[in-house]
This record gives C-alpha cells, structure tokens and sequence, in this order.
C-alpha cells in the first residue's frame, strides 16, 4: 500500500514535541508500505522555517527507506496575528496542492489528511480528486470550535466557511478518524457523521524510547547536572500558545515559593516570552524554562522529574481532547498533575495515575503539587499504574497497526 499523508505539522527528525504520524508513518514502512507525506517548512512552536528551507517553495527529504516528506511553503506571518495565520493556513493549502501535483506525482492508494487546521481538508480533497483515490480525514482537535474558544478565530466569515468546508469535508471523506471518545461521540450525534464512518484510533505511548532509557538512563546524575537535588519537580512538555494558558502553572509557583516545588516548562511559543517576564516580574526562583529539545532529551527530563503535568486553558471543547503528552508521562511510569477536565480527567483518574486540577484555579493547582510533595510510595505506584494502563490500551505499535486495516478496508471498499 503507499499512502499520501497531509501534515502540516509534521516534524522533522530532530524536532521536539508530539509525534504521532512520526512514530506511525515508521511503523507503516516497518511493515512494508510506502509512505508519502506532504508537510509544511514552518514549526507551529517557533512560525519560522530552517535555514536549510529559505527560499525554497518545495523540498524533498527521505526519512526512511519507505518514507519520503515533501517540505512544502508556508508564510512565517503564522505567529504575528490572525490574518497572519489564516495566511500561513492558505499558504500551505496552495503549496500543498502544487507539490501533489506536480512534485509528488507518484501513484498513491489512499489519501490521509491530519488536522488541525481544518483547511489542510482542501488540499486533501482537491489531491484525492485529482489522482482518484480515497481520502481519509483525521480530527485530532474539533476545529472550528476549539479556535473559536480560544480566540484564534474570530472573523464570523471565516468561521461560516469553517462551519461549510468541516460539513462538505466529512461528506466527501470515506472514514473519519478520531483521537477520543468524545470526539467521536460529537461528529456522530452534533454533526450528524453516518456513524459507519467514524472511527477511534487515539493518540499513543512510544514505549520504545521509554523502555529503553528506563533501563540505561541515570536520573540521579541528571538531577545533580540541573541543580534538581532535594527539590520536587513537576514538568510540563509543549506548547507555550494561547490555549496551553501556562500563567496558571505561574500563578501556582507563586504561591509554593516557599517550598521544595521546581516546575519546568520545556518547549516554545507564541506566550513564551510573556511568561518569562512574569516569572522575573514577581520574582520567583522555582519556575524553570528549557527550550525546545528532541524528544529523547524530552524522555529525560520527564524520567528525572518527579511528576509529569498536562494542561489547557478552561473553555469547554477542551474537556473532548486527550493531551499527546500525557502518553509520554505514562510510558515514562510518571504520575501525571492533570489540569484538563473531560476525557483526560477520565483518562488519568480510570487508570489511577494521578489526580485532576481545576483549570485557571491557582490555588488548586498548588494544593495537589503540594499534596504530592508529602507522598512517598505513592508516586511510584501512580507511575506503574499508567504505564501498565497505556501499555494494555494505547500501545503505538498496536495502534498503527489498527489504522493499517482500516486504510486497507477503505481501499477494498
């Protein structure tokens, strides 16, 4: 099978953060297909493209023996304002199309599209006409509301047309695949999806690299190199934007500085900078920021730290997403501080591997990294039972697997 995969964001060897279709596109190819994937020159983090990509249009790189990206343009104006990126969306869409076209011109057996942004839908379609092939439609953020609640859309136009094309999108796709329950559940009974259509393939653990520094890598030392001895470390891995909302883990360092907490926050974005200055403005010393780092350097700290925390602003299409890094916590058997409602507080509280905050609640926030600060066995039994849990149900291998035969069913059919 070779497969066309459209992924704006999908990251380049070296990149830190979530890695979904990295780590699936490399299970595909392991089990004998053919992989090809049109994606985007700018990280979503950073809105900047590589050195290696200035003034170029459309460049091509091999990743493994059977996956080749096709790096196409888009408007570094993505993290100025809104026309901004809109532009940056509409940029790609074009590009997009162009490489499918002319560049990526190979004979494909089925189209899979990944968003958000939701208009990534368009180059999907038109490329899934043109070469007459199936197209599969991923919803791994329900756009538009998500872009609604967070501010990021907001001309009333815009989001008519998004309303359209989201309706127009999963008419014409032969599956749509979902990351969580409640997604699912929103497409069939809000969007009126044939319920034949919809399907769950979530987000995963990568237990490869886990397993493998769980064995060889030295946490203590780690600890002594960053100055984290006798100190109670909470991480937080990704995005600094506007919906991720980190002031919270701000205004809950404020009000532990007089204890043991450290909390780090690993990864780039639009509010970093922001951030940065509040934490010097009120003067705290227990709030650390790490750049953007590959993911193995992202294993380490989240095996050195003494619990992993996933959060978002509070706004109600929040409460359908499962966090990518919370997966990460799990498959690193790290006890997760879980400051999202919905299906990620279902998540952590079934599996028993850690407790929910209240969202924007600074006081609750440090009440439970407080609470956790004085739990000795606990911690490590929390981190077993998420590891186990992932392991029985959100195994990457297993799950990449799954999507092979759903794509071959869409073929057949």
């Amino acid at each position: 099978m070779h497969i066309l995969l459209i992924h704006q964001y999908f990251l380049e060897k070296d990149d830190p953060g979530g890695s979904r279709f990295n780590e699936m596109t490399k299970v595909w190819a392991d089990n004998g297909h053919t992989v090809t994937v049109i994606a985007g020159m700018v990280h979503y983090n950073t809105g900047k493209k590589r050195e290696k990509h200035k003034g170029k249009f459309i460049a091509k790189e091999q990743y493994e023996d059977n996956v080749t990206v096709y790096r196409c343009h888009v408007s570094e104006a993505y993290n100025t304002n809104f026309l901004g990126r809109l532009w940056a969306y509409f940029s790609f869409v074009f590009s997009g199309i162009v490489c499918g076209i002319f560049r990526a011109r190979q004979t494909y057996d089925v189209i899979v599209v990944t968003s958000p942004p939701l208009f990534v839908g368009i180059t999907g379609y038109v490329l899934s006409r043109w070469k007459r092939i199936p197209l599969v439609f991923e919803v791994r953020d329900l756009w538009p509301e998500s872009a609604i609640d967070t501010g990021v859309l907001t001309s009333k136009p815009i989001i008519r047309f998004a309303y359209w094309f989201e309706k127009f999108i999963y008419r014409k796709s032969k599956l749509v695949n979902t990351l969580t329950p409640a997604f699912r559940q929103n497409l069939i009974e809000k969007k009126g999806v044939p319920e034949h259509k919809v399907v769950m393939i979530p987000n995963a653990a990568d237990f490869s690299l886990s397993e493998e520094l769980l064995r060889s890598f030295d946490a203590s030392t780690f600890r002594k190199e960053k100055g984290w001895e006798g100190k109670f470390v909470v991480t937080y891995v990704g995005a600094h934007g506007v919906a991720n909302h980190l002031i919270q883990l701000i205004e809950a360092a404020e009000l532990l500085r007089n204890t043991q907490s450290h909390i780090v926050l690993i990864g780039e974005g639009m509010q970093k900078a922001m951030l940065k200055e509040e934490v010097r403005k009120r003067g705290l010393h227990n709030v650390q920021f790490v750049d953007a780092v590959p993911k193995r350097e992202v294993f380490k700290y989240i095996l050195a730290s003494d619990l992993g925390t996933s959060v978002l602003k509070k706004v109600d299409t929040f409460k359908t997403i499962y966090s990518n890094k919370t997966f990460d916590y799990m498959s690193c058997q790290k006890p997760i501080l879980m400051v999202i409602d919905g299906v990620s507080r279902q998540l952590v509280e079934e599996a028993q591997c850690g407790v929910y905050a209240e969202p924007e609640d600074a006081g609750d926030i440090a009440a439970k990294i407080s609470t956790y600060m004085s739990y000795n066995g606990e911690l490590k039994e929390q981190g077993l039972n998420g590891y186990q849990f992932a392991r029985k149900y959100f195994d990457r291998q297993y799950l990449a697997k799954m999507y092979l035969q759903e794509l071959e069913k869409v073929i057949g059919q």
